[in-house]
C-alpha cells in the first residue's frame, strides 16, 4: 500500500521560479543535487523551518525517494525540522569552542533568555540550540545567530547580543569581539 503524500506545502510563485532555475543548473541524472538549495528555499518561505509536507513536496518536485530528502534535512544543522523563533542562536560546543568557554556562554544564554537548549522564548523571539562545529575554530568560541557568525565571543557579549535581539535591532557581527 502506497503512502499518500500530504501536499499542504507549495512553493510560492517567486520560489517556484527560483526552484526551476536551481534545478536547471544540474544535469537530468543529478537533479538530486538540488536538494540542499531547495530545502534552503523552503526554510526561507516557512520563516526558518522545514515542515514534513515541505519535505514531501521536495521529494515529489525532484522525483526522488522521500527518504533521500529526509536524510539531507536531518543531517545538516542549518535545517530546522521544528518551528523556531524569529532568531535562532546556535552555540558551538565542540572542543575548540568548549576550551574557550562556549559551555559558559551557552549557560549565560539559558540564564538570560530563561530557556534551555532546544527551547524557544514565550514571545517566539529566540530559539537556543547547541551545535557541533561551525568551522571557525581559529576564532573560538563561535555562535551563529540566524545566518551570521559571532566569533571570539566573550561571556560579557551575551547580554549585549540578547538586548539587541529582544529590542529587535540588527545584531552587528564583530568578528573580533
Amino acid at each position: 500500500m502506497k503512502k499518500k503524500i500530504n501536499n499542504n506545502f507549495k512553493f510560492n510563485k517567486q520560489n517556484i521560479l527560483k526552484a526551476k532555475s536551481i534545478i536547471a543548473k544540474y544535469p537530468k541524472k543529478f537533479q538530486i543535487s538540488a536538494t540542499i538549495p531547495l530545502l534552503h528555499l523552503v526554510q526561507v518561505q516557512l520563516d526558518g523551518w522545514i515542515s514534513k509536507s515541505s519535505i514531501e513536496y521536495i521529494s515529489k518536485f525532484l522525483k526522488i525517494p522521500l527518504i533521500r530528502v529526509y536524510e539531507v534535512a536531518g543531517f545538516y544543522h542549518m535545517f530546522n525540522l521544528k518551528k523556531v523563533g524569529n532568531n535562532c542562536i546556535h552555540v558551538c560546543t565542540t572542543t575548540s569552542c568548549w576550551l574557550r568557554g562556549s559551555n559558559l556562554i551557552l549557560k549565560e544564554f539559558e540564564k538570560n533568555l530563561k530557556i534551555k537548549v532546544g527551547e524557544t522564548t514565550n514571545d517566539n523571539l529566540v530559539t537556543l540550540k547547541e551545535i557541533e562545529c561551525l568551522g571557525a575554530c581559529i576564532n573560538a568560541p563561535v555562535v551563529k545567530i540566524n545566518n551570521d557568525f559571532c566569533e571570539n565571543l566573550k561571556l560579557k557579549d551575551v547580554k549585549n547580543l540578547i538586548n539587541k535581539l529582544t529590542s529587535r535591532k540588527k545584531v552587528l557581527i564583530n568578528k573580533n569581539a
